[in-house]
């Protein structure tokens, strides 16, 4: 090989590998809308909505817990990690036998949080992320459930989410399926850990990102 040629090829491999590396998982996934959370507001439906509104007819499902899953993808400058937690529990409220109108509930314990690495598992139980002594739990309660979605989903989903210590409404698109045994539903977008106060940036060198993908897959079968 030409020794000029060498020197370049030699000197883009550690480039090359880098932005190999830098490649964010939750870039090209939809962004949740965050705002203030719906269950404290104090405005109320007024009387004439209230009566107007047919009640539907309700059917609630539990999760099935072995094919149910709430997981989340972190990164940072020299790669990323995979994690979900091994307690959750939860439910489906179908309304008139649809998603519409219906609500989806679910609760994680974050001491049961797994990646796989004992260590990083350790940290992130530890006060710089979950703090899961002081926040034993995260929750997500939906306040609307809307057909149509970006992305290609069924559905527009909106809802609480009360995580280390911090309640925020967030909205994001999820594919959910009735079929006459259950219901599944699945959603993947990013949150910003910042606006949930995760704030430890990471080493000087191999900064986390704020941006974390959320992978929720959920199902729930109709009782026989």
């Amino acid at each position: 090989m030409n020794p000029l040629r060498y020197m370049l090829f030699v000197a883009s491999v550690p480039l090359v590998l880098s932005l190999a590396a830098c490649e964010d998982p939750a870039k090209d996934k939809p962004k949740a809308t965050v705002e203030a959370p719906k269950t404290d507001a104090k405005a109320s439906p007024s009387a004439a909505a209230v009566t107007a509104a047919a009640p539907a007819k309700t059917e609630t499902l539990e999760l099935d817990l072995k094919n149910s899953n709430i997981g989340f993808v972190g990164s940072k400058v020299t790669g990323k990690h995979e994690g979900d937690f091994d307690t959750i529990s939860g439910k489906i409220t179908l309304a008139d036998g649809k998603a519409e109108g219906g609500s989806v509930t679910f609760e994680v314990e974050t001491a049961s949080v797994t990646t796989g690495e004992a260590d990083l598992d350790k940290h992130l139980k530890a006060p710089d992320f979950f703090d899961v002594e002081k926040f034993p739990k995260a929750t997500f309660t939906s306040t609307a459930i809307k057909a149509g979605g970006t992305n290609g989903a069924t559905h527009t989903v909106t809802g609480d989410l009360d995580l280390h210590g911090v309640k925020k409404s967030i909205t994001f698109p999820a594919t959910i399926a009735i079929t006459p045994d259950g219901a599944t539903g699945t959603a993947e977008f990013s949150i910003n850990r910042k606006d949930f106060g995760i704030v430890y940036p990471g080493k000087k060198d191999d900064l986390i990102r704020d941006d974390v993908l959320m992978k929720i897959s959920l199902k729930a079968s109709k009782k026989k």
